[in-house]
């Protein structure tokens, strides 16, 4: 979408990568970028849900679930901005064949190194584009790694702003504000990356879509790499008794 003529700031991108907690600031935020660009709200196409995060599904309460509180509200505010500034339509935006998907493909493939292998739709209602976790890898190092102005803008939007990429009290924001430059980004069903500046590069699939042992994964390789991380170890309890912990076997 950048590379499209996508011209937002840099709180905008950061949510527009996000896979946001649905806080009234992340709410807020994707009305204020499609009002100020006088796209009514009413053009979103993604599904409706209650807010990602813990605390921010408990405020939420017994409210009905909303387009704007599900994770994927900032990268469709992104695509309805994108299909504006080039004029094109935004009633099919979220079809295959829509020049907007159509582009979002080509970058999958270019910066993987491989051809999508499977077109399919995600739950949020976009366009899904299947590759493997060793492309993810591969595109991730080449996101954080390119001298590309259009990359360097978004690894600099989502380090600036973690907490909109995704929301206090989560696993990847922690971890984006205790270590420098650290890039990280997490999706559905047990899937998260992490890059550093130098291109080492973390694609995790939990094949039944837990996240239990993703956090201790992570730290793992970073030990390994010298990496100092906060704990982010997950014990397993006897009643309230610690008895263990999550290890991963690597």
């Amino acid at each position: 979408m950048v590379k499209a003529g996508l011209d937002v700031s840099d709180e905008e991108l950061a949510i527009i990568c996000a896979s946001h907690s649905g806080s009234q600031k992340h709410i807020d935020l994707v009305i204020k970028m499609l009002a100020k660009r006088d796209i009514p709200l009413e053009l979103l196409k993604n599904a409706v849900d209650k807010p990602l995060g813990e605390k921010e599904k408990i405020a939420w309460g017994d409210k009905p679930d909303s387009q704007l509180a599900q994770n994927c509200s900032g990268k469709h505010a992104g695509m309805l901005i994108t299909c504006k500034q080039n004029g094109w339509d935004y009633t099919s935006y979220l079809e295959l064949d829509h020049p907007l998907q159509i582009a979002i493909k080509n970058e999958i493939e270019l910066l993987s190194g491989e051809k999508v292998a499977k077109e399919t739709f995600d739950g949020c209602g976009a366009p899904l584009f299947a590759f493997s976790l060793y492309g993810l890898a591969k595109a991730i190092s080449n996101l954080v790694t390119s001298n590309a102005k259009e990359h360097k803008q978004i690894v600099t939007a989502c380090t600036r702003y973690p907490e909109l990429v995704a929301g206090e009290a989560r696993l990847t924001t922690r971890m984006m504000r205790a270590i420098p430059g650290l890039f990280m980004k997490e999706g559905a069903e047990g899937v998260e990356v992490c890059a550093l500046a130098d291109g080492r590069v973390i694609a995790i699939k939990v094949i039944d879509g837990s996240w239990r042992p993703v956090a201790p994964i992570i730290m793992e390789v970073f030990k390994r790499w010298s990496i100092q991380t906060p704990d982010e170890s997950v014990k397993i309890y006897g009643g309230s008794s610690v008895i263990g912990e999550v290890i991963p076997n690597i």
